[in-house]
């Protein structure tokens, strides 16, 4: 169960600063927030900003994995405004529509904004019956998140192994992926490129090593310790399909984690099918050259 709290306030910059608030404590990624920013603005209508001002494991996941969440936050919030909005224009609530930021009096010039009504909120002289200054435009939301969503796509990898080193060159890579609706493509593209460059690390170049004998760890700096490097890794050719979910409000899936779970096991079987003519058929994570040269001296012996 996630749980968040939203408030609305007036701010110089934007059209309105959204707070939204969620537990328990633990830091929220940038690029999560500015997935859920997008969400809200889109929403609203309107430049918004979202500003987790207290963040935590369910604040990640709301951000990054559920953005639906602010946006069903918004609905009381939304709801709230309008009845304080029909009460200062006097008005009834069925009489307004909401256009932009704006509650508009249906057929006349009388109108005001979120802006205006969050500053209105904390002032008990403008309420109308029933509703607290302290609380201000602000609601609090639980959703049942038992509903999962199920990414998916088809990685592709094309390497050259030299068989007198065991160097392999990561040639081409291919990623046709589905999140579901993209609420920012680019940040999305963002973190398939970053997930599977961390994936190709993992297939190819990093590892733990140990002396066998003192449990010493020999790999413990990134002088021995092999990251993928801008050589390592051709330009990823990616593509994003939008097929929306019915699981959640904006109808998004989860990408973050996608391209690293994808790329070891693509790298791999690209690796195996280069050298299954050789007769090599298995082979350990990571394909270094060391292990790549091995194999084949193990699968061709009268090589040697």
């Amino acid at each position: 169960m996630d749980r968040i709290a939203i408030e609305a306030e007036a701010d110089p910059t934007y059209d309105v600063l959204v707070h939204a608030t969620s537990t328990p404590p633990q830091p929220t990624a940038a690029d999560a927030i500015a997935a859920a920013t997008h969400a809200v603005a889109d929403t609203l209508k309107l430049s918004a900003i979202i500003c987790f001002t207290a963040t935590g494991s369910t604040a990640l996941r709301v951000a990054r994995e559920r953005p639906g969440l602010p946006v069903i936050g918004l609905t009381p919030v939304v709801a709230t405004a309008r009845r304080l909005a029909a009460h200062l224009l006097q008005a009834s609530v069925d009489e307004l529509d909401y256009r932009a930021g704006r509650f508009v009096v249906r057929g006349s010039d009388r109108a005001i904004d979120l802006a205006t009504l969050a500053r209105s909120a904390g002032d008990p002289a403008n309420l109308p019956d029933g509703m607290a200054p302290e609380n201000g435009l602000g609601e609090h939301v639980m959703n049942i998140t038992d509903v999962f969503t199920f990414p998916s796509g088809c990685h592709v990898a094309e390497v050259e192994i030299d068989p007198e080193t065991g160097a392999i060159r990561l040639v081409d890579y291919t990623a046709i992926d589905d999140y579901g609706r993209l609420i920012n493509p680019m940040l999305t593209e963002g973190q398939v490129q970053g997930g599977v460059a961390q994936g190709i690390g993992q297939a190819l170049l990093e590892h733990t090593v140990y002396d066998p004998r003192s449990g010493q760890l020999l790999s413990g700096s990134l002088m021995d310790y092999a990251l993928p490097r801008a050589d390592d890794l051709p330009s990823f050719d990616i593509a994003l399909i939008e097929r929306p979910t019915a699981a959640n409000p904006l109808g998004v899936k989860g990408s973050g984690q996608a391209g690293c779970i994808a790329a070891p096991q693509t790298g791999m079987a690209a690796v195996l099918d280069a050298l299954r003519p050789a007769g090599v058929q298995s082979l350990d994570m990571p394909a270094t050259p060391s292990r790549v040269w091995e194999a084949l001296r193990a699968a061709t012996p009268d090589r040697v």
